[in-house]
């Protein structure tokens, strides 16, 4: 067994580093969202139609089934959402 250490999950267990990152960023955007519909006490039903999705993947995204989203369709229910998103860009460490 190794001692690698990991500065993320993703980083542990995804093949390439450049699928970490997308999961990582998937995965805030992710809980952002959940936390909003929560926080806002908006159905299901009401966050599909705003989303413009079917109710069933708005039960996806609270379940936290990361692999059916992806950046795309993640960024446009957080912006249907009201959500401002912003992103940095840093040098790798």
């Amino acid at each position: 067994m190794s001692n690698q250490r990991f500065t993320s999950v993703w980083d542990a267990i995804e093949d390439t580093p450049e699928e970490a990152e997308n999961m990582k960023l998937r995965s805030v955007l992710m809980t952002a969202l959940k936390n909003h519909l929560t926080r806002t006490g908006m159905s299901q039903a009401q966050a599909a139609k705003l989303f413009g999705v079917t109710q069933p993947r708005v039960s996806d995204l609270m379940r936290g089934k990361i692999n059916l989203f992806g950046l795309d369709a993640l960024v446009n229910m957080a912006t249907a959402a009201g959500l401002h998103i912003e992103m940095r860009v840093l040098e790798a460490a």
